[in-house]
């Protein structure tokens, strides 16, 4: 600006010297032609007078002498009335042409008196002619000349240029003095307090702008504060990863969610394009299509998460002006789907097995191929595998009812040890079948829970310490109540739980010794039963063992004076 503003000036005083330059040439010399005009004028009038006074021979006296310089050059020539020159004091009369054609001529001998100026553009001189009629009917004509005004002006022109070279220097001093003093008082502006500044009275009404646009910015800025902040409170608390694209793929927001689900470690990735986070193939294809203008999903692996990507374009005018990515954890589901698909292609499998043997049986005895003697076996052998089946459907209802866990079950208030010895009584014909002792102990503990769901998970605890017993073991069950808590634990002297395989007891229809198990009739759900009825009971199971003397299952149930959550 302070460069422009100089420039600017510089130039300003240089036209402005070359214009008035010229313009006072011009004035002075049109001023100098008036003079010479009227010089003219009064001497022809005196030249008149000489010639009437003195006669004829007057005009010859005017004769410019090599010693009179300082004559002024006007050149005298007497005409006769058809033009003929009779006299002149520049040249001889007799070789002049006539000059009855000339204006100045024509117009003295019309009005009285003439005048006329003509221009040489050979000698590059200006010329002016000024004609009298005399009383005898001749005519005097006068006439002097002069540089053109272009000719005036080349002559003084190096004075001209110094001068005005002078005066530019002064002025370009003067301008950067004045450009400076201005440029530094606008530079020293207090813009975020405009009306604080005095300065020139000029800049006044852009201050007070100034300060009224300072206020609507900054309302402006207070609501985009707020609405960012409203908008980073949504996003930041939001479970869902939510990522904001412009129309190149690149990052404008990204909440923590979608940091996290993604697993980005990058300090920043906003104004970065969204393949700097993933580079796999259906990743990049959901980011073409929704730059492309199309709606597009896919589902995406993190880790061991499972991740559905949503992407929608965001359309104005029919372009593109940029996307919005939903991410979702759909682990849950996935893993969900996935069990479905095992627990429908296990049950499939376990229902399968008893059914073929029923219907093995039965078509032996139906086609009379079985001895009379084999009867009763083979009836025997039916009607344990409908028990099995039995049983089967039975845990699968349950673990259904588990599943959804259904808040229509009725809780009340169950004493656990009462609950225990009673189990102990159901299973005390298998166990002392086995040789196996089962010793039940312990303190009066009464939580809050659903009676039919306590009672399966208990027994099904004590039940498979029965049957992964050893033959003369011994089982002990307890109740003991703690700072909180009622527990429930239940140990054997069976052949234990390998360490590799105590995370996987209790999936469904995971078995340790798949042989053992089918051979006690075992379905694979129990535990499964016991883990789903803990979550549902919010107590917690643990389980120890050291794979070779035994197990020892514990419940810890919160809160045994308080209600349980069904």
């Amino acid at each position: 600006m302070r460069r422009k503003i100089f420039l600017f000036l510089c130039a300003l005083t240089g036209l402005s010297i070359v214009v008035t330059a010229v313009l006072i040439h011009f004035v002075l010399y049109w001023d100098y032609a008036q003079m010479m005009r009227h010089d003219l004028a009064v001497e022809i009038e005196y030249i008149r007078a000489g010639i009437e006074l003195s006669g004829p021979a007057y005009p010859a006296s005017l004769r410019r002498k090599p010693w009179q310089p300082g004559v002024p050059p006007t050149r005298v020539t007497l005409i006769a009335a058809d033009g003929q020159v009779l006299f002149d004091t520049s040249a001889g009369a007799a070789g002049m042409e006539n000059h009855l054609s000339r204006q100045e001529i024509q117009e003295a001998i019309n009005t009285g008196q003439g005048e006329e100026t003509r221009f040489s553009e050979t000698l590059g001189k200006r010329t002016y002619y000024r004609a009298l009629m005399l009383s005898n009917g001749t005519i005097l004509r006068t006439s002097r000349t002069t540089e053109s005004v272009f000719i005036s002006l080349i002559r003084p022109i190096m004075l001209t240029i110094l001068i005005a070279l002078v005066i530019f220097a002064v002025a370009a001093k003067i301008s950067s003095r004045i450009t400076g003093a201005l440029v530094d008082s606008i530079n020293r502006l207090n813009l975020d307090d405009p009306e604080s500044n005095v300065t020139y009275e000029e800049l006044t009404p852009l201050l007070t702008r100034l300060k009224k646009q300072n206020d609507t910015i900054a309302v402006q800025l207070s609501e985009q504060r707020k609405k960012r902040l409203e908008f980073t409170a949504i996003t930041d608390n939001m479970r869902e990863g939510l990522i904001i694209l412009d129309h190149e793929a690149q990052i404008l927001s990204c909440n923590k969610s979608a940091l996290g689900l993604l697993d980005i470690r990058l300090g920043t990735i906003e104004n970065q394009n969204v393949l700097v986070i993933r580079r796999d193939e259906a990743f990049r294809r959901l980011i073409e299509k929704v730059i492309s203008g199309l709606t597009a999903e896919t589902l995406l692996s993190s880790g061991e998460r499972h991740l559905q990507a949503i992407a929608n374009p965001v359309m104005d005018g029919g372009l593109v002006m940029g996307a919005v990515l939903v991410i979702l954890d759909v682990t849950e589901r996935e893993d969900r789907e996935k069990l479905r698909r095992e627990f429908s292609a296990n049950v499939s499998h376990e229902l399968k097995t008893p059914l073929m043997a029923i219907s093995g049986y039965a078509e032996i005895m139906a086609g009379g191929l079985a001895k009379p003697e084999d009867t009763r076996h083979f009836s025997q052998n039916i009607y344990n595998e409908a028990q099995r089946l039995i049983s089967l459907i039975g845990d699968i209802l349950m673990l259904s009812r588990l599943d959804e866990r259904d808040g229509a079950l009725p809780t009340e208030r169950v004493e656990l040890l009462a609950l225990v010895r009673n189990l102990a009584e159901r299973i005390g014909a298998a166990a002392a079948e086995a040789g196996i002792s089962v010793i039940v102990e312990g303190e009066e503990a009464v939580i809050t829970g659903i009676p039919r769901i306590l009672d399966e998970m208990l027994y099904n605890l004590l039940d498979n310490a029965v049957k992964y017993n050893r033959p003369g073991g011994s089982i002990r069950a307890s109740i003991t109540k703690a700072a909180h808590e009622a527990v429930f634990s239940v140990s054997d002297t069976g052949i234990g739980i390998p360490a590799a395989e105590q995370e996987r007891i209790f999936e469904r229809f995971y078995r340790v010794d798949r042989s053992r198990s089918k051979a006690a009739g075992g379905t694979g759900l129990g535990l499964s039963i016991v883990k789903h009825g803990a979550a549902l009971h919010r107590a917690r199971l643990e389980v120890q063992s050291d794979g070779k003397s035994g197990s020892c299952f514990t419940l810890r149930f919160p809160d045994p004076a308080g209600p349980a959550d069904s």
